[in-house]
């Protein structure tokens, strides 16, 4: 919560200033302790497991279509087009995703919000067997990832890795996870793999860093990340491989009178975290070898 000194900074800032600092202000009411719903209840993990049952039934459909492979073969020609186009210039297409339920309504969240998104990226000048060698590196994705601050792969047993991942995600707030990872991978042919990788456990830091740090408990904390699947496909193109990333992940609910303000800041995570994922897999798996990341 902000101290009565920093209302006073309030005051004397500009609207601009005024917006970041009631922006900081709702944030801090949303994740303080005891604030509106920061307890992931059962219905909410119901509602997240039907939407993600949901939807791995249609990439299942699609993953086993023959033909068509990636996410943006089944989205119309024309947008097919449009997106490998991008992809060639070296930019990264975001759009966002839903998933109906069987009748075609919206799946309900009570005390929830999911977050859908697809994204992808063309690797220039690589093969798929040295991509998937490099992503596959866990031990080493804190020297290539933004978000990640410390990483290991605690088990192995092909197709499947359990990883440990420290997450650090930063925008107007900060806040660190300890997380552990399942990754299952799936070899569809010479040029074609995707894999499967969800959490098996997110635990919010307190006072990450400081001799005082502990983690809060799993489910109860500021709900800002509650569960996070990822659906990947990777598939050799002329040139290098193109590379998809779906990504479901589930926070708390915005608390009615507060949606106006925060709503946008609370989007706006999940799908920048995937555009610095995959901007993060073009950059370190070409460099792969060379300088990791400097910038904390």
């Amino acid at each position: 919560m902000l101290k009565p000194s920093e209302y006073a900074v309030i005051e004397r800032r500009g609207s601009a200033g005024k917006a970041a600092c009631f922006l900081i202000m709702a944030l801090s009411l949303w994740s303080a302790p005891g604030g509106w719903g920061a307890e992931l209840k059962p219905q909410t993990l119901e509602a997240w497991n039907t939407y993600v049952r949901l939807t791995e039934q249609r990439i299942a459909g699609e993953l086993n279509d023959g033909p068509r492979f990636l996410v943006a073969d089944f989205l119309g020609d024309g947008e097919s087009r449009s997106i490998r186009t991008l992809l060639r210039k070296g930019e990264v297409p975001i759009r966002k995703m839903k998933t109906s339920d069987g009748n075609g309504r919206e799946i309900e969240v009570k005390d929830g919000m999911i977050h859908h998104w697809l994204g992808g990226i063309f690797v220039p000048d690589t093969k798929l067997d040295a991509l998937l060698r490099w992503l596959q590196d866990y031990d080493r994705h804190e020297q290539y990832f933004k978000e990640v601050e410390k990483s290991k792969l605690l088990s192995r047993q092909d197709p499947t890795y359990q990883i440990f991942f420290r997450l650090r995600r930063k925008k107007v707030v900060t806040v660190v996870y300890n997380t552990n990872h399942t990754a299952v991978y799936r070899y569809h042919d010479a040029r074609r793999v995707s894999s499967r990788s969800f959490t098996t456990r997110i635990a919010e830091v307190d006072n990450a860093g400081a001799l005082s740090e502990k983690e809060k408990p799993v489910g109860d904390d500021s709900g800002f990340l509650w569960r996070l699947n990822s659906y990947w496909r990777f598939q050799e193109d002329d040139g290098g491989v193109i590379v998809e990333c779906e990504s479901l992940s589930l926070s708390r609910a915005i608390p009615n009178g507060l949606g106006w303000l925060i709503s946008r800041y609370v989007e706006s995570v999940p799908r920048e975290s995937l555009e610095n994922t995959l901007n993060s897999v073009r950059d370190g798996s070409r460099k792969a070898g060379g300088s990791p990341k400097s910038d904390r």
